[in-house]
């Protein structure tokens, strides 16, 4: 599974492509330049733990960029509360 990510400046996704199938996708929009708010995540059912998948993702790209995510997604608001070991980018 291949995770692609686009980001404009404004807003971007982490999409979860596995070979011509959209596996899922996760939503963000920036908050400031040390922030960005993931607002959606939709996994296709077919796809076991795409959901997680793309927010590890989204997780290495803060730990990159030195940057903080806002959960609103019920989602990775339910992970982050979940796994403590990704709570150190969570602003």
């Amino acid at each position: 599974m291949e995770i692609q990510h686009t980001d404009d400046g404004k807003k971007g996704q982490f999409m979860a492509v596995e070979g011509d199938a959209e596996a899922g996708l996760m939503t963000y929009v920036w908050a400031g330049e040390d922030k960005f708010i993931i607002e959606h995540t939709v996994g296709n059912p077919e796809f076991k733990g795409v959901g997680m998948k793309l927010l590890e993702k989204a997780v290495a790209f803060a730990r990159e960029k030195n940057i903080k995510i806002i959960p609103l997604c019920p989602f990775a608001k339910k992970m982050f509360e979940k796994k403590e070991e990704i709570r150190d980018v969570l602003a």
